[in-house]
């Protein structure tokens, strides 16, 4: 599992090349009518907004600048909002009307439970989605920048026996959502290969105010780690509980509670405390600097978490869509599926054609600065092998 991480880290932290990435669209005036509309869905209201808005500003900014280079294909680009709620059948709703008011592609969905039911609409429709889904359910989908379960799995339990030397493990997971059942599981199954005891298998339902009683209840069966498969609202309050409680088992969130709002939501003391599976931040890959300004400069303020990733996923489309001169699914699936070496924010990206994964994946173990912000933990990189220069 430790190669894994090497080659994890090492393309994450690669070094991204900057703006010249759109070298292949056109650089003539956008047509006077023509418009390519690119929709981003995710989850722009409910308890993880926090996540699609900075998918969404991501994206614009791309957007912003392929208007200012000329467009696509000589058509102004224009990012159109879809707003799933981070539910499945809002997102139907939200896909259908979207599809129905015309759209020429798509990024996002960010999570896995949506995305199994609105990427094949978006498929049916002849529109090929540069998803941000992780569950190995929605591969195949599309194509994505964003790391999946088989690849994140490895990571945290590679993370919990060789970095962290845990010889039991309770894990806490989301029961009613597609990732984190599915994580949980292939968690569950990469330490009991390792001979590491699963002292719990809890599941939980999101919503609630509070996971005191949850985290009384797992703390009991003493493990050396509870590792929170939540989202981050959940995963927050997780981490909040045991540092309250003063538990003694050490605090890991899965990828799913990867955002800045799980450290609003744990608070500064419990987030320290909690090291948390995720990516790069948008300032940890190298060359980032150009991308960052331009953020602030646009919207100002810090990139949000997923803001690199949507924005890559517009510029990958854009990418394909210039070489194959337009949004036929067969041509554009082809050409995305041939991606070796292109570069953008979030590092180097190949892709394999027959998953549309991004091939290695940029997973990494974050923990907060004294700013409290997430960026990758340089113990945990050490203990890993690998000395990124970011």
């Amino acid at each position: 599992m430790r190669s894994r991480t090497r080659a994890a880290l090492l393309i994450g932290l690669g070094v991204a090349l900057g703006v010249g990435l759109l070298s292949g669209v056109a650089a003539g005036a956008p047509s006077a009518g023509g418009t390519v509309r690119i929709g981003v869905e995710g989850p722009l209201s409910g308890d993880q907004k926090n996540i699609g808005i900075g998918m969404l500003d991501g994206a614009r900014l791309a957007a912003a600048q392929l208007n200012a280079r000329g467009g696509l294909l000589g058509k102004r680009v224009q990012i159109v909002p879809i707003d799933d709620a981070a539910d499945p059948a809002t997102g139907v709703q939200a896909a259908t009307a979207a599809i129905k008011a015309g759209l020429d592609g798509v990024v996002g969905p960010y999570n896995s439970g949506v995305g199994a039911k609105t990427l094949p609409l978006y498929l049916a429709a002849g529109i090929v989605p540069i998803r941000l889904t992780s569950a190995d359910e929605t591969a195949g989908l599309g194509f994505t920048l964003q790391p999946m379960t088989s690849q994140i799995a490895p990571v945290a339990a590679d993370a919990l026996t060789n970095w962290i030397g845990a010889k039991s493990v309770a894990i806490i997971y989301d029961s009613t959502q597609l990732y984190t059942q599915t994580v949980s599981t292939a968690l569950k199954g990469l330490l009991d290969q390792a001979g590491v005891t699963v002292t719990a298998f809890q599941p939980i339902e999101p919503g609630k105010k509070s996971y005191a009683d949850v985290v009384t209840s797992v703390a009991a069966s003493k493990p050396d780690v509870i590792y929170a498969a939540t989202y981050y609202p959940e995963g927050g309050l997780i981490a909040k509980a045991m540092h309250q409680q003063q538990t003694s088992s050490r605090c890991i969130a899965d990828y799913g509670s990867y955002d800045s709002a799980f450290v609003t939501t744990a608070g500064t003391a419990a987030a320290k405390q909690c090291p948390v599976v995720g990516v790069p931040a948008p300032t940890d890959f190298a060359s980032s600097g150009a991308y960052v300004a331009s953020y602030r400069r646009k919207f100002g303020q810090a990139p949000g978490t997923w803001s690199p990733y949507a924005y890559d996923s517009v510029n990958l489309l854009a990418y394909g869509v210039s070489q194959t001169g337009g949004f036929t699914a067969s041509a554009l699936t082809s050409e995305l599926g041939k991606v070796h070496g292109w570069s953008g924010w979030t590092g180097y990206v190949t892709i394999e054609p027959s998953t549309g994964n991004r091939q290695p994946a940029t997973v990494v173990v974050t923990t907060i600065d004294a700013n409290g912000q997430l960026h990758v933990d340089q113990a945990w990189a050490k203990a890993a092998g690998v000395h990124p220069s970011t």
